[in-house]
């Protein structure tokens, strides 16, 4: 998607002049710090001069990302936390606001997907409930414990990673992109309610990435997809811009013809639900 007018000639004047980066000196944490988009978000905001808070459940990965951090000269600190236990995030926030004071940028990118139909989740009512957790809950309640910072420092940034899907409603993915249209609905009420607080929220609406996530479909293989790197430097450049959301195109067009053309879309994603089979 391009990038508002405004916002690209911000960024041209920052390349005449070598203005530093917005996010010089700003605080962002990152969840899902460990591998994949969060990972290469925490490298790309190291190199705009961000101080990097790192959040994953994998301590060891944790620190390994952390010292690449600091290798790119930016300061990092982790965090392990599970980010489905309600009390662990509020005690990661009570940590956070302690060693830090507020957060500039977050970055709720922790999370996972599930390809099954809904023939096949008759009695997997638990899929629904462990993606809600950790795409829905879990971002939620950890921007409503850093949210009152944020305002009251006039400034905060809230980077929802969601999914192209939102838009597509692709079959065989009902429980992932319910709790993705979930945090994206809820980020832009919450972008509506603290516009005069100085609160940003971003939705990123991400087509298909090289990560891990993806590896179970194996119809993705031969995909054309974004890499992890270009993902993260894309989260960065949306840092810096602050627009409501940043999407792919086919995402757009593909929300377009489902409005316009509901019956032939259906009909459509009907036969791609037939041609891929459910994961084993």
């Amino acid at each position: 998607m391009i990038a508002p007018t405004l916002a690209t000639a911000a960024r041209l004047r920052r390349r005449l002049t070598g203005a530093p980066s917005p996010l010089a000196g700003r605080v962002v944490l990152v969840t899902g710090a460990s591998s994949g988009i969060g990972e290469h978000t925490a490298y790309a905001a190291a190199r705009a001069g961000a101080r990097l808070l790192l959040v994953a459940r994998r301590a060891d990965e944790l620190e390994r990302v952390a010292e690449a951090v600091r290798g790119l000269g930016a300061e990092a600190s982790t965090y392990t936390c599970d980010l489905t236990d309600g009390d662990a995030i509020d005690a990661l926030v009570v940590q956070v606001l302690a060693e830090h004071g507020h957060v500039d940028h977050l970055v709720n990118n922790a999370g996972r997907s599930i390809r099954r139909s809904l023939a096949a989740s008759a009695d997997r009512f638990h899929d629904v409930e462990r993606t809600m957790a950790i795409n829905y809950f879990g971002p939620v309640r950890l921007t409503m414990g850093l949210l009152p910072a944020m305002r009251s420092q006039g400034f905060g940034h809230v980077v929802n990673v969601v999914s192209w899907g939102v838009q597509l409603k692709a079959p065989k993915f009902s429980a992932y992109l319910a709790s993705k249209a979930a945090i994206d609905t809820w980020g832009r009420i919450l972008a509506r309610e603290a516009r005069s607080d100085g609160v940003h929220v971003t939705n990123m609406r991400f087509g298909l990435v090289k990560t891990p996530m993806i590896a179970p479909t194996k119809e993705y293989e031969n995909q054309r997809a974004m890499t992890a790197e270009q993902a993260g430097e894309q989260v960065r450049r949306v840092m810096e811009d602050l627009p409501p959301t940043w999407g792919h195109p086919v995402g757009y067009v593909g929300e377009a013809f489902g409005l316009l053309a509901p019956r032939i879309t259906d009909a459509v994603m009907h036969r791609l639900h037939q041609k891929i089979p459910d994961a084993r």
